[in-house]
């Protein structure tokens, strides 16, 4: 198949056909894009420059609450989640629910295509958000790592940000992240994170995905001092 990046130019240079007449012509060029540099939504840096309103997020992108760790408060719609410091919920136990993993999946399975998500992390000292295997043990306490089928990244002490990778890969980030923007191109094998205020990269998972992936949230825990108190929100992309 051709590489990513050939796929993606030629989906804009597509949609660009279609909107010919609808926006006002644009000095971008090719070369003012790193395609050497970026294999991942480039479509999404394009249409960020150009357009007032897009929803990349796929439709279904909510969290299920029956995976959901049963610290853990989700919003009514199901696209908000935090951790509880008050007694657990009394939710029935199941396969599907994390136990000890203050963690919860997204409700949609992913096994082709292309995907793009963007989860607000402002304010938070703590975090993990990434993929994880639809098959992957949710019970015990879990080395999130990609041999066990969770392909992540994480915030942890403050203001570090490492890719769980087998030891941990440490991120250069400079400024604290507010959103970060997650890529699955899922027949290409290709899970990349940015920095989705620049969409500057973070890092990427190359993989041969063995099945459906779902996407994964953790808050961590928060404190009664106020520490880490703020939610995960899945961000509907308005420009």
């Amino acid at each position: 198949p051709p590489p990513p990046r050939h796929t993606f130019l030629a989906g804009v240079a597509s949609l660009s056909e279609r909107l010919k007449g609808k926006i006002h012509e644009t000095n971008l060029t090719y070369e003012d894009f790193p395609t050497s540099k970026y294999t991942g939504p480039l479509q999404y840096t394009i249409w960020k420059s150009l357009f007032q309103d897009i929803h990349p997020v796929p439709a279904a992108l909510t969290l299920d609450p029956g995976t959901a760790h049963q610290r853990l408060i989700l919003s009514d719609d199901c696209t908000i989640v935090a951790y509880g410091n008050l007694h657990p919920q009394p939710l029935q136990d199941s396969p599907k629910r994390f136990d000890v993993e203050v963690s919860v999946l997204g409700s949609e399975a992913f096994s082709s295509g292309v995907h793009y998500w963007e989860v607000v992390v402002a304010e938070k000292t703590q975090w993990v958000i990434g993929l994880a295997h639809e098959a992957a043990s949710r019970k015990g306490s879990i080395q999130i790592q990609p041999s066990r089928g969770f392909y992540c990244i994480v915030m942890h002490d403050g203001n570090q940000y490492s890719a769980c990778t087998e030891p941990w890969t440490r991120l250069n980030v400079r400024d604290k992240l507010d959103k970060v923007g997650v890529f699955l191109d899922y027949d290409q094998g290709l899970l990349i994170f940015y920095n989705a205020d620049d969409m500057s990269w973070l890092y990427t998972f190359r993989e041969k995905f063995p099945g459906k992936l779902c996407s994964y949230f953790s808050p961590g825990q928060s404190h009664a001092n106020g520490k880490n108190v703020q939610p995960l929100r899945i961000n509907t992309v308005r420009i």
